[in-house]
């Protein structure tokens, strides 16, 4: 028990720090960032691509049994998401921020998707490193019962993640 208390306290740091750590780093003075650097939120978007498809296929292989399949595919969708986190956090903390150009509904529907995504994305860390946790300790109760909200949260973050960036790609500086 005092294992599950220490693991606990982690996860609420990591829920804390976290998204104050992302809020901090867009006020801090940025450089002359390298062309690899600029090209981050490129490689995020396909990492969002294959974070979807690795829930996916990880969702299909466990409704059909298919327990290491399942745990493959939730640890390699663990492992793109924090690559994701570190190619934002590289890029953010270097690169100014890109604003919308788009007008009438297009910038409705890019503000409501972007809100939507970052809100969720911030509650998404602690939510993940439960379901995993509660997997590894073979908890499998309580695994299933916080993956049914895990999941498709994680999936919308993922997918808007790529909308998003389709969204404000065109007007990246060059």
């Amino acid at each position: 028990m005092k294992e599950e208390g220490i693991k606990n306290k982690v996860i609420a740091i990591i829920a804390i720090v976290l998204p104050i750590a992302v809020a901090i780093m867009y006020y801090l003075p940025k450089g002359d960032a390298s062309e690899l650097v600029r090209s981050i939120p490129k490689f995020n978007a396909i990492l969002n691509g294959a974070t979807f498809i690795a829930l996916v296929v990880g969702v299909v292989a466990i409704k059909r049994g298919n327990k290491v399949l399942h745990a493959n595919m939730m640890k390699s969708a663990f492992m793109l998401g924090v690559l994701f986190l570190i190619g934002y956090i590289t890029y953010h903390s270097q690169v100014e921020s890109t604003h919308f150009g788009g007008e009438g509904i297009s910038k409705w529907v890019y503000f409501f998707l972007l809100i939507t995504h970052i809100v969720l994305a911030a509650g998404l860390a602690p939510m993940v490193l439960i379901t995993i946790s509660r997997a590894l300790k073979g908890d499998f109760e309580r695994h299933k019962k916080i993956a049914k909200w895990t999941y498709p949260i994680w999936m919308y973050v993922s997918i808007t993640g790529i909308i998003v960036y389709l969204m404000i790609a065109p007007y990246y500086p060059v």
